[in-house]
């Protein structure tokens, strides 16, 4: 309930004062970060009374005339790169970014080679003899040999 208040409050705050299109920004902003405590959603749609602070810093950061780029760095260096909702594509987040595509690669590759396989397993064609190798292991094998 009080995360809810928070948001309540820090919107009325920002709604008086703000120049066209600041609004949009600020709920841009909100967008793009993670909430500390929900971990799953952003500023912007959380209940939590932190993210309600965070709005609140969002405001007031961009009434000072702050950068999108100097408010994304102060949460970062606030709470870290995981407050961020699309990690930056360098380091350790890099596997989170090429991951998938890696993972997607190796199983297109895997299928290829089974159909490879099953098409090579092809039964003869008329007029094809058989190996005469594999055919004495196979009469081996199925006990069918006559010495």
């Amino acid at each position: 309930m009080r995360g809810a208040l928070a948001v309540v409050i820090a919107a009325l705050l920002a709604g008086p004062g703000l120049a066209a299109g600041e609004d949009e920004r600020i709920l841009a902003l909100a967008q793009a970060l993670r909430c500390p405590a929900c971990r799953s959603v952003s500023v912007a749609d959380s209940p939590a009374e932190v993210s309600g602070e965070m709005y609140a810093v969002i405001v007031e950061q961009v009434r000072a005339g702050r950068s999108d780029r100097e408010i994304i760095d102060y949460f970062v260096a606030r709470y870290g790169e995981g407050v961020l909702l699309k990690p930056p594509a360098r380091g350790l987040n890099l596997l989170v970014w090429i991951g998938p595509g890696l993972v997607l690669a190796a199983g297109v590759a895997l299928i290829i080679r089974a159909l490879r396989g099953w098409t090579a397993q092809t039964p003869l064609g008329p007029g094809e003899e058989p190996d005469p190798a594999v055919l004495e292991r196979v009469r081996r094998d199925a006990g069918l040999d006559r010495t």
